[in-house]
């Protein structure tokens, strides 16, 4: 093979690469009607002016969601916190506060993470709050960057690590970049698909009693 046919093959075979994290993305949106993980989340601020070293601060949890309306995030370590959509409204429970924010959940998500692991039902659906970029693949996962087409978004952008087993296909990892330049990551571990056992119930928030609730 000459150098150019070489490098044809090695352009289509990026680009196949590229193309098959968006069908992956497709079948994750159709397919995975539920699911429920471990996660580990690591924050990381932007270095200020004459920083040489930046401190990153990790959380771990539980996370689950079914679509198209309900997830949550029970944070365990280091503080407990719990954010919940139960389809109507969006909870965020700081138990150190001793406080609930509880917003309308349609007007609080749009083009949030939330909306590309949990509320999207298809790509067309996604592609309404997000432009959709495919990345090649890399560390054993198909990648795809989401960028909000909404310019007032606090998140700049959204990367997707997806791992296919088969007709599964599972969450691995998000990298969030906000528009203040922070980096979240969150790692996903033990993904279940669709577990059998997972109810709507299981997203319904009561609120402790004695807690203030704020509705912004």
């Amino acid at each position: 093979m000459n150098k150019c046919a070489a490098l044809a093959a090695l352009l289509l075979s990026a680009n196949l690469a590229c193309a098959n994290s968006l069908d992956t993305l497709e079948t994750f949106l159709k397919f995975t009607k539920s699911g429920r993980s471990d996660f580990t989340q690591v924050v990381t601020p932007p270095a200020k002016a004459g920083q040489t070293t930046v401190r990153s601060k990790t959380s771990t949890g539980q996370f689950s969601f079914m679509r198209p309306t309900r997830f949550r995030f029970d944070y365990v370590k280091p503080f407990p916190q719990v954010i919940v959509a139960d389809g109507q409204t969006l909870w965020l429970y700081d138990a150190d506060l001793e406080q609930v924010t509880a917003r309308k959940q349609a007007q609080a998500l749009g083009s949030t993470p939330a909306a590309l692991v949990a509320t999207a039902v298809d790509l067309s659906a996604l592609q309404k709050e997000f432009s959709l970029e495919a990345q090649a693949d890399a560390d054993g996962l198909q990648w795809v960057q989401a960028t909000p087409k909404n310019r007032e978004s606090t998140i700049q952008s959204v990367r997707m690590g997806l791992r296919a087993d088969g007709a599964q296909v599972s969450l691995s990892k998000l990298e969030i970049f906000d528009a203040m330049g922070q980096r979240s990551v969150l790692s996903f571990e033990r993904f279940e698909v669709n577990p059998a056992n997972l109810g709507a119930a299981q997203f319904n928030f009561a609120v402790p009693k004695g807690v203030s609730v704020i509705r912004p």
